[in-house]
Formats: C-alpha cells, sequence, structure tokens
C-alpha cells in the first residue's frame, strides 16, 4: 500500500512557507500533512475496495474536505479533515475538485507506480455533503511528545465522538504521525532566528516516541455500530528532523509491526471490509 511512502516523500520537500519567510517541511499551523495523509488513505481504499470503486464510478459517493459535523447527542461540532459522503440536493452547487485537483494542489509525490495505479481508479469528486459516510480525522506528534500528548488525545477522541454522535453507522477512521527524530527544528521556536541560530529541539528516542504511540493506543475502538470508539485506526511513525532533509518512514519498534490492529495496512483492510458490509446497500 502506498499512503505512507507517498507522505514522507512529500513532506521530505520544503512546501510550507511562515510568516517570516521560513520554509518548512511540517508547520504546524498547516493542515497540509493531515490533508496528505487523507489523500493516501483514499488513493489505497480505492485500490482494495472494489464496492467503493464501483460507487465512485456510479456517482453515489464524493467527498468533502474540513466538514462540519455536529454530534447530535452533545450538541458540540468539530470539522472533520475529509469525508467520504453522499451528495447533498439541498446545497447550492460550487465549483468543485477533484482528488487529482488535490494531488495537484497540496503538491503530492507520486512515483511511477503509484502514478499508474491512480490513473486506473475511477475519479472521486468533492461535492456539497449529503450523509457521511466515512470520516477520516489525521494527527502529528512531531515535538514535545509528552507535553503534547493531552491535547492529541483529546483531539483524536473528541472525532469519533462526533461521528458517532452525528451518525452512528458512519465509520471514524483515525490516523497518527509519531516523530522519531532525536533532533527537530521546531517552527515555533525558529522564525527570525532560524539562519543565523537555530534551536534545535532533542528528543529521547526511542522513548518519546513510544509514549506518544502508547497513548494513541488508548483510544476506544468499536466492532460494530452502537459501540464507543473507532472503527479504524493507525500509527505511522516516521523520522523527520524538519530541516529539509529527506523524512524516512520508520519500519522498527514501536512503530507497530506486522500483525498488529495499528498497522496501516491493517486500517485499510478494516475499512474496506466495514465499508463494504455497511453501505453494499447504497
Amino acid at each position: 500500500m502506498f499512503g505512507p511512502r507517498i507522505l514522507v516523500r512529500t513532506l521530505s520537500k520544503s512546501t510550507r512557507e511562515d510568516r517570516f519567510g521560513n520554509r518548512w517541511q511540517y508547520l504546524s499551523r498547516s493542515d497540509h500533512h493531515s490533508k496528505v495523509a487523507c489523500w493516501g488513505i483514499v488513493f489505497d481504499l480505492l485500490l482494495v475496495c472494489p464496492l467503493l470503486r464501483q460507487h465512485v464510478a456510479n456517482g453515489k459517493v464524493f467527498f468533502g474536505i474540513n466538514h462540519e459535523m455536529r454530534d447530535f447527542v452533545q450538541d458540540r461540532k468539530k470539522n472533520l479533515d475529509l469525508v467520504l459522503c453522499t451528495k447533498s440536493s439541498s446545497h447550492a452547487n460550487k465549483r468543485s475538485m477533484s482528488l487529482f485537483d488535490m494531488l495537484k494542489g497540496y503538491e503530492i509525490e507520486l512515483d511511477i507506480i503509484e502514478e499508474a495505479a491512480f490513473s486506473g481508479l475511477p475519479m472521486l469528486c468533492e461535492a456539497p455533503v449529503g450523509s457521511v459516510l466515512m470520516a477520516l480525522e489525521a494527527k502529528a506528534c512531531m515535538t514535545a511528545h509528552q507535553r503534547a500528548l493531552p491535547r492529541l488525545y483529546d483531539e483524536l477522541n473528541s472525532s469519533h465522538l462526533t461521528v458517532h454522535g452525528a451518525t452512528d453507522q458512519a465509520i471514524a477512521a483515525g490516523f497518527v504521525m509519531v516523530n522519531m527524530a532525536s533532533e527537530y527544528l521546531s517552527p515555533d521556536l525558529n522564525k527570525k532566528n532560524r539562519a543565523a541560530d537555530p534551536e534545535w529541539s532533542r528528543h529521547k528516542q526511542p522513548r518519546d516516541a513510544t509514549l506518544a504511540v502508547d497513548k494513541v493506543k488508548q483510544l476506544p475502538r468499536r466492532s460494530k455500530p452502537g459501540e464507543v470508539g473507532y472503527d479504524a485506526l493507525a500509527i505511522v511513525v516516521v523520522d523527520m528532523r524538519n530541516d529539509g532533509s529527506h523524512a524516512q518512514l520508520v519500519e522498527t519498534a514501536p512503530a507497530p509491526q506486522a500483525g498488529d490492529i495499528y498497522m496501516y495496512e491493517s486500517m485499510i483492510d478494516r475499512l474496506a471490509l466495514t465499508y463494504t458490509t455497511r453501505f453494499k446497500d447504497l
């Protein structure tokens, strides 16, 4: 499956610019990393799920970006990174984009094999959101791991609660990228001083990454509608200094290992099976 490698390849280029003119691979105030991760998930899901391909080709399924979902039970709302959905007939048409437009707009890097696979897929397009079928939430823990964990957990936990509080049949999928680099150049600490006097953040690895991975594993998961938790959840570990050097995909511990329910491949397979079971009559 291609998603994680597309993500690290894309994030190896410094394409995000802050207000001081610095260019970064990862910028916490940008949603670039989240959208690239979600794009990769949808790409892989289209490849492995024949029913989803059929629904897209037949004009039954579309996508929405930054869609606001409102929890009917608690009356809370949250913007989800990307949703797969039916098309609403009650909203005025707006200029929409396709998965191909996202590929170009977010400067997503594909290799030759991935380009060939993508060209064979039916084109998934954006549309006003009707019924949400699947909601994707992607987060990252790149530095100050221990201090960031409570907020990371709360943001991820509120996502599945909001999705299922709005519609219990919807599939809630979570994706978390954890950084295992020993040194990291933080945009928050390196604004006007980046070129002249960079301030490096030092991490105790693999301890810090392990803490983040273990915290994400505490998130609730569910096996069927009516229960509480994510329907599928993946953890990907990277080594990224954020200094312009190439990012690397980490496949050794604490990254999930073969057979682990948090493996990216396990998440995609679970999403495909759940979608096929839940929406076979769409």
